[in-house]
């Protein structure tokens, strides 16, 4: 049965002292207006997240390998055959005393660092065998040539 009021309606009972009930709904307006500035974020920034040394790659039809468990060093050899370790350019007298530092970080991991080898297409061979072998000399033996994929590599 519904009271009724003094001017002969009906009255809603509103509970306690008649505040207003919660609203109920969500209003997603924001959370999507966020989502889309970070995806631009990230769009932006993505392409700025690939090795600064500037290589210019062989095309193989190599399968990519999978991600590693931790990250792996960076050695690129460029065009002019500068040696970089990440960003930073090492003189090739110091290039085996650097790969010994590595690999005496590395002693108490489980396995050792992968090194990703990044050496230009315009490179003489022969550098790029002296730059694997101080490699090896150094105990470093998880080498991976960077190349970039093509479905028609010469």
């Amino acid at each position: 049965m519904a009271m009724t009021g003094p001017s002969g309606g009906t009255q809603r009972r509103r509970g306690r002292g008649g505040r207003r009930s919660p609203m109920a709904e969500i209003n997603v307006t924001p959370l999507v207006d966020v989502m889309l500035v970070l995806l631009i974020i990230f769009m932006v920034t993505a392409p700025l997240l690939t090795a600064a040394v500037p290589v210019n790659l062989p095309e193989t039809r190599a399968k990519p390998m999978d991600n590693p468990e931790r990250e792996p060093v960076q050695l690129s050899v460029t065009a002019n055959e500068t040696i970089y370790i990440g960003e930073e350019p090492v003189s090739a007298a110091e290039l085996p005393a650097r790969l010994e530092a590595i690999k005496r970080a590395d002693e108490g991991a489980d396995q050792p660092r992968q090194i990703m080898l990044r050496a230009d297409k315009s490179l003489v061979f022969g550098r790029v065998a002296w730059v694997m072998g101080e490699l090896n000399r150094a105990g470093l033996t998880r080498i991976s040539m960077v190349t970039t994929g093509s479905d028609s590599a010469p």
